[in-house]
């Protein structure tokens, strides 16, 4: 599973509901929710 930020938790968090997408840049990134709070949390990957 994917780790994130979540902004409104003010910590690292499990992501929940991941979904991998590409940015049109062509990097990879996570998509998902906070477990904790609910909030959108996204990370960027790296590379595709």
């Amino acid at each position: 599973m994917a780790e994130g930020r979540c902004m409104k938790c003010k910590k690292q968090v499990e992501i929940q509901n991941v979904e991998e997408v590409v940015m049109k840049n062509g990097m990879k990134a996570a998509k998902g929710t906070c477990g904790t709070c609910g909030t959108k949390v996204f990370r960027i990957l790296g590379k595709a």
